[in-house]
């Protein structure tokens, strides 16, 4: 029986074995989708992973499907009911900045989609690239540090270039598959 070979990151756990196996790394280019993607690497700053995945379905509807235009209307009686939601994260800042995020991308929206805004700091297509182990893989990049600027200088909040490059990697702005694990050429496909 041939064993799978994955980003060591996804093998201890079903969920981050399904999430990299189905999501991570795939070339996203639908606008709402990657609010959601960049909204929820906001809230994992300083978590794993693995606690956003257990606690996704529950942010979906907490958040009404990451509807940009809900959000952004979100009042403080919304905001303190997310607060007491244990389904969620139940960060203040982090509910704050999702909300301010949700206004920055319909002000942004005005003038460009999310999505081609978001792909010019990749020129539009994935990056690829080779690592023979996950250590060898970096934390930011001068594209992740150019997005940051750029969100931030729109006015979005909690989308340092770590952040960023989370989600560039999760979107699939760059294949940060190792090159042996069998996603590696699949999402280039």
């Amino acid at each position: 029986m041939t064993q799978i070979i994955r980003c060591n990151w996804a093998e201890s756990h079903s969920l981050l074995q399904k999430y990299h196996d189905t999501e991570w790394g795939v070339p996203l280019w639908d606008d709402q989708k990657l609010f959601e993607f960049l909204i929820l690497d906001g809230f994992q700053a300083g978590l794993s992973w693995l606690t956003i995945l257990k606690k996704r379905p529950s942010f979906q509807l907490a958040f009404d499907q990451f509807d940009p235009e809900i959000i952004a209307r979100y009042d403080e009686a919304k905001k303190l009911s997310l607060m007491q939601n244990p389904g969620i994260i139940r960060n203040r800042l982090k509910i704050e900045a999702a909300v301010t995020n949700a206004q920055a991308y319909l002000r942004l929206s005005e003038k460009i989609s999310f999505s081609k805004f978001l792909w010019q700091f990749t020129g539009g297509e994935t990056k690829i690239n080779c690592w023979g182990k996950m250590q060898d893989i970096p934390g930011k990049t001068s594209e992740s540090d150019a997005m940051s600027k750029a969100l931030i200088e729109r006015g979005f909040k909690f989308t340092g270039t770590t952040i960023c490059y989370a989600f560039m990697q999760a979107a699939g702005m760059v294949n940060d598959h190792i090159f042996s694990c069998f996603r590696y050429s699949q999402v280039q496909e």
